[in-house]
């Protein structure tokens, strides 16, 4: 609160001098053109502030958009011709105004001391307690955490052309996909190629797909499917579409290096026969109809469980109280930190509709089947992208100094004119496992940008610049998963 207050007053001082547009996360909304307001009725908001931010380097508050539990400042993001970067690609995750849905764990979470913010539609636990988000990212890292992530949107897809329906709006290879398999695939614009939303599909032998795709893009994720389906539906196809109500199917995550030890006494299978990215039906602590994947976003091992809503406390509270191994709840703040560990994009940051596969560094989600057949939704630019390569990547980043910041601009090691602008950040926050500040961002395609530093905010002074570098350490991203024996005595760490 007190903090608040000195950045209340410090905005207010700087009022009339609007100048840069950007979105820091706090407590209330303000909105700063020439004066001072503050809006809104909930507990936690996104704060919006209009003005002049040169100063302000050395300001951190808990950011929502440039990822969730980092200590950023979140730019605005504004077009540049030099990076193919673009304004409309930021998600806003919270909005004070809006009404928020409650999962089935919310008094749950309310219970185990939850600090609730507005995410993707939802109220959801940031953290819980005392206990910081470092200190859950490590416990996430060494032993085992429950998350909620019931927010997210669930599908099943049903109907005798189910697989050609799907493969009409996906990069998937569903044709050579085994049941009770699960694979990461991507929504594709059919002009552009940029990602529309990512999501997992399950293939079921029960005669339908399950999928399961960001909250933030429910609706335009429902639109795209419908659409798909009249299409379809007009030819003469069948294709049935159910989207699963969070108030009726819940959704655990259970991630870290423990989870096959306390998952095993609660489930009638053998989780050590149950392989990264495969998927099974199960009943979980008494619960039936528990479909059980493995898979997760935090670079650890770790199972998603699909389930009745009404039962996800009991699996929770049967999950929590195992003897096993150290099992806590864990927030959004530690998912997000261990995804940007893992290198795991966050729509609407990372990925968005003007971000191709191939420049994300996805091009693993194209499959080599589709590449043949070239019927994929923005199959033209993507192909052309895989044979020639694309004019920008994304990268990793470690930084010597404060957090990189989601819209940062990313320089050569020159003078810092604008014509030495090379790229943006899109995520960064401090690394619980590495001791450091950590980012990723997109960079022009150019072998000899290895040596970068980034500016907290555009159009800074001259004389301000020193100030605010950040040198930053080039990281090639690479994909990693889990590190448990696959069937063919390999790994799946890439």
């Amino acid at each position: 609160a007190l903090e608040m207050v000195r950045f209340l007053r410090w905005a207010g001082s700087y009022g009339p001098r609007i100048g840069e547009s950007l979105a820091v996360r706090s407590c209330c909304i303000v909105q700063c053109d020439g004066r001072l307001s503050v809006t809104g009725t909930s507990s936690y908001y996104s704060t919006r502030l209009v003005t002049d931010f040169r100063k302000f380097s050395t300001y951190r508050t808990l950011s929502l958009e440039g990822g969730l539990g980092s200590h950023m400042l979140s730019d605005k993001k504004e077009p540049n011709s030099a990076t193919g970067y673009d304004a409309g690609s930021t998600r806003p995750y919270s909005a004070g105004t809006a009404e928020h849905r409650k999962t089935k764990l919310y008094d749950f979470h309310v219970q185990l001391k939850g600090k609730m913010v507005p995410f993707g539609g939802y109220l959801l636990p940031v953290s819980y307690g005392a206990e910081g988000i470092a200190a859950s990212h490590l416990h996430t890292r060494q032993h085992c955490s429950v998350f909620d992530v019931s927010h997210m949107m669930q599908t099943e897809v049903r109907g005798r052309d189910r697989l050609p329906f799907l493969e009409s709006v996906t990069t998937a290879d569903l044709i050579n996909m085994r049941d009770n398999t699960a694979t990461l695939t991507v929504f594709t614009d059919p002009i552009t190629g940029g990602i529309l939303d990512d999501l997992i599909i399950t293939k079921t032998p029960l005669g339908y797909y399950h999928l399961v795709s960001n909250a933030a893009r429910r609706s335009q994720d429902q639109k795209l499917l419908q659409e798909a389906q009249a299409a379809m539906r007009a030819k003469g196809k069948d294709v049935e579409l159910s989207f699963l109500d969070p108030d009726e199917q819940a959704l655990l995550a259970v991630q870290g290096p423990d989870t096959a030890k306390i998952l095993q006494p609660l489930v009638d299978v053998d989780v050590s026969h149950l392989y990264f990215m495969e998927s099974t039906l199960a009943t979980v602590g008494g619960v039936s109809g528990c479909r059980i994947t493995r898979c997760g976003y935090t670079g650890e091992d770790g199972v998603e469980i699909s389930l009745p809503a009404d039962q996800a406390i009991k699996v929770a509270e049967l999950l929590l109280s195992s003897e096993l191994a150290p099992v806590k709840p864990a927030g959004l703040g530690a998912r997000d930190s261990l995804r940007l560990e893992a290198g795991l994009c966050l729509y609407g940051n990372d990925v968005d509709h003007t971000t191709t596969p191939v420049e994300a560094g996805l091009s693993w989600l194209v499959a080599k089947r589709r590449r043949t057949t070239a019927d994929f939704p923005g199959a033209t630019v993507i192909i052309d992208q895989l044979r020639n390569g694309p004019k920008r990547k994304r990268v990793g980043l470690k930084s010597k100094g404060p957090s990189a910041r989601s819209g940062a601009t990313v320089y050569a090691m020159t003078d810092a004119s604008d014509e030495d602008i090379v790229g943006y950040v899109t995520s960064g926050c401090p690394s619980p496992s590495l001791g450091c500040n950590i980012a990723m961002g997109y960079v022009r395609m150019n072998p000899k940008t290895v040596e970068l530093f980034v500016v907290g905010c555009r159009n800074v002074r001259d004389e301000d610049k020193e100030d605010m570098k950040q040198e930053l350490e080039y990281k090639p991203l690479k994909r990693r998963n889990p590190d448990c024996e696959r069937k063919d005595g390999g790994t799946n760490c890439i």
